[in-house]
């Protein structure tokens, strides 16, 4: 088994064992989870496929099954999968757990402004930097998106990926090279800030932000989209 399945198996065992667990519920959800996980997975996919072609990044062979599809490891598409799935039930499982964090209205429209002009500015003067400017204009839609059809959502999500992040980065951090002799993930510098927590390039936060965030407003307006619809029924 390869190093990058091991972890991905690692990382969604537990909420594939919780996912039934009679006091979340988070097992109504699957069939929206999962058309959520393919529609916002394939964009990302594309991308992943544009940026290994082009060299922004690319996959260590001794670390992957070597099973390619579309010149992407089968551990890389499944990564779409398994990483926005354990992000969405701990999400959940955090909802549940305590139902009364949340920011305030006006905490959550000052941090999204901030963040937005932010990344606006991130991406104004780094155009010349793919991964960079097109992950954090990913980001930065993402949560106007939200900002005006999940608001709710939104104010609960800038906390819960506050926690969130901690497996991610242990996670992201193995795949690219800490603990382990080479990274599983390799990038071109030139085309991102060069910056790095460790060794997992500052621009994965906004990444796993984005990637999550849209899982979540997709999930909510599928949810909306069938309730109107069996109601109509």
């Amino acid at each position: 088994m390869s190093v990058y399945l091991a972890l991905e198996i690692l990382t969604i065992f537990i909420p594939l064992l919780f996912s039934y667990d009679r006091n979340l519920k988070f097992y109504p959800k699957l069939k929206v989870v999962g058309l959520s996980l393919i529609l916002v997975g394939s964009l990302y996919i594309i991308g992943d496929i544009w940026f290994t072609k082009s060299g922004f990044w690319g996959f260590n062979e001794k670390y992957h099954s070597g099973i390619m599809i579309f010149n992407l490891p089968l551990e890389e598409c499944l990564f779409f999968i398994v990483i926005p799935y354990a992000s969405l039930f701990l999400h959940d499982t955090l909802v549940y757990l305590f139902p009364k964090a949340v920011l305030s209205r006006l905490a959550t429209q000052v941090l999204s402004l901030v963040l937005c002009f932010s990344l606006l500015a991130l991406v104004i003067f780094n155009l010349n930097k793919a991964y960079t400017a097109i992950y954090f204009s990913v980001a930065l839609l993402s949560i106007i998106w939200a900002w005006i059809s999940a608001f709710e959502l939104l104010r609960r999500y800038y906390l819960t990926f506050c926690v969130i992040l901690i497996p991610f980065f242990l996670v992201n951090s193995v795949l690219t090279g800490s603990f382990i002799a080479e990274p599983v993930v390799w990038y071109n510098n030139g085309q991102n800030l060069g910056i790095r927590i460790g060794t997992v390039p500052v621009e994965d936060i906004s990444y796993a932000f984005s990637l999550i965030l849209l899982n979540l407003i997709v999930v909510h307006r599928l949810i909306g989209w069938f309730n109107r619809n069996s109601l109509k029924g």
